[in-house]
């Protein structure tokens, strides 16, 4: 399903000096036994889901597709940007799909939440809130904002049928809030962290109402479960991809910049940000994670790439077919020049700017490639994709000697912020 093509690389990692450690990391994460082991329950989370919620999903999701002309998902980092990311990879960046699906709660920015509040306030709109605690700052003043417009809008017992909450199975504010007002509520497992809950109910939810094939991600995420257990790593794509990043660490890149070519995958390159740089960005070790779209960041970056120092190495994420395609047409006067296209589809266009693209910068360039090919993206691939990203990057963590799975430095900017509002206690 994914293949880590290592053809373009410069140096290439000696794999069987790698593999006793590969051996054994793969064994503390299958056995749950290294650092950060209790959260690993998205390691077997497409075999041990809970089907009679996965059922409630759907049932709540086509509930909310026949009532309401929005669905405002809330939540920030993991919370949302996984469901982004699929939404807008298998609809596109301009479905007519209803209901619309939209994002808050991942920001402080007046300017953002009051354009958001302004856009939905004559919609019939239902929330899904988003977090584990239901502390989270820029959640729940979100979620507090959405709740009031909701309230005064429709009144509280029919906003109790709007709001969807997805949060601790046990405790918190949230799931208080929840039982107290009988929302309806989707499980935040407590042994899967927010970057590795796109496969839960935290991203299934959202994909549903927005029309995705649930069942058919959950299976592709299964055979990934299933393929990606293999420790050789001439036989795991998903353990080759971690010893070139590692390789590519240890050889004084300090960047790993995520490339596509479609721009409906901008949001996969956030979520893979966000799952790389939090789990590998300890303790002064780890590389920075970077994306770029071509060909359009190319009139950008493509200088620096191209002859700029050389802290950087590309991944390719390779797709061998589009979903859609366009055919250039004749033009009498021909005046662009661009006749000699006529009749060519715009995927060959854009295959050949890849190619050109990847020709300059490894050979004239001197950068190292790495190529992750699949044949195409649709909502079982895509679930392969998500668990195989995962898995990389537990092996890639473990092999810095780092926790993949806790994010100590993220908590000092809050307590400034909470000390700097006046919060008690800070």
């Amino acid at each position: 399903m994914v293949k880590t093509n290592d053809s373009y690389l410069l140096t290439k990692p000696d794999y069987a000096a790698y593999q006793a450690r590969v051996n054994a990391i793969n064994e503390k994460i299958e056995n749950k036994t290294g650092a950060g082991n209790d959260f690993l329950g998205w390691l077997n989370y497409p075999d041990t889901y809970d089907k009679e919620e996965f059922e409630r999903i759907i049932k709540a999701a086509k509930y909310v597709r026949d009532n309401y002309e929005v669905l405002v998902v809330c939540g920030i980092g993991g919370s949302y940007l996984g469901a982004r990311a699929a939404i807008e990879a298998i609809n596109g960046l301009h479905s007519n799909k209803k209901p619309e699906i939209i994002f808050i709660g991942q920001t402080f920015s007046s300017d953002y939440i009051y354009e958001t509040l302004e856009y939905i306030k004559d919609k019939k709109f239902a929330i899904n809130v988003i977090s584990k605690s239901g502390t989270t700052t820029e959640t729940a003043i979100s979620f507090r904002l959405l709740k009031e417009m909701l309230e005064k809008k429709v009144g509280k017992e029919e906003a109790r049928k709007a709001i969807f909450a997805t949060t601790d199975k046990e405790k918190g504010a949230l799931k208080e809030l929840s039982t107290k007002e009988g929302y309806e509520t989707f499980t935040l497992n407590s042994d899967v962290g927010g970057r590795f809950s796109v496969l839960t109910p935290v991203g299934l939810f959202p994909l549903a109402v927005a029309g995705i094939d649930i069942a058919s991600l959950m299976n592709g995420a299964h055979q990934a479960m299933m393929e990606l257990k293999e420790p050789l790593i001439e036989n795991n794509p998903a353990y080759k991809y971690a010893v070139i990043r590692d390789h590519m660490y240890h050889s004084n890149k300090q960047v790993e910049m995520f490339v596509t070519y479609e721009p409906r995958l901008v949001q996969l390159g956030e979520w893979f940000k966000q799952l790389f740089g939090e789990s590998e960005g300890k303790e002064e070790k780890g590389l920075l994670p970077d994306s770029a779209t071509f060909s359009t960041d190319l009139h950008s970056l493509g200088q620096f790439i191209q002859q700029g120092s050389k802290v950087l190495f590309e991944t390719i994420l390779c797709l061998d077919k589009p979903n859609k395609d366009v055919i250039i047409p004749h033009d009498d006067e021909n005046l662009d020049g661009l006749n000699y296209l006529e009749n060519k589809q715009l995927s060959f266009v854009n295959k050949q700017a890849f190619l050109g693209t990847l020709k300059a910068h490894f050979e004239d360039g001197k950068v190292n490639h790495v190529l992750l090919e699949m044949d195409h993206l649709d909502a079982y691939s895509l679930g392969y994709l998500f668990y195989f990203f995962m898995k990389t990057c537990a092996m890639s963590a473990y092999l810095l000697d780092v926790n993949p799975f806790n994010q100590p430095g993220v908590e000092i900017y809050k307590k400034n912020m909470f000390h700097l509002l006046g919060k008690k206690g800070y």
